[in-house]
């Protein structure tokens, strides 16, 4: 399966991006995680719904200095991606 997730609040200059890339690593994802220029975090993420739905729960804690207010996921094309990585 692979799906997005567009991450509000205070995300941005967190460690947000590494804290998701640290948590997909370990939940063996592909795909990557980026800064948006609204302030919104994306997440491209495939794997099974098991692994995708304990990202969804972790992407909603964030790292101890983000304030997440809301995780919209949505639908997502496949595309050809090795390991989780930053953008």
């Amino acid at each position: 399966m692979a799906r997005k997730f567009l991450i509000s609040g205070r995300v941005q200059g967190v460690g947000f991006r590494f804290f998701v890339e640290r948590v997909a690593s370990e939940l063996g994802l592909s795909g990557y995680v980026r800064n948006l220029d609204d302030g919104r975090v994306e997440v491209y993420a495939l794997g099974s719904p098991t692994q995708l739905s304990e990202l969804r729960n972790q992407l909603w804690k964030g790292p101890r200095l983000a304030i997440v207010e809301d995780v919209r996921e949505q639908d997502a094309p496949m595309l050809q991606c090795r390991g989780f990585r930053i953008e």
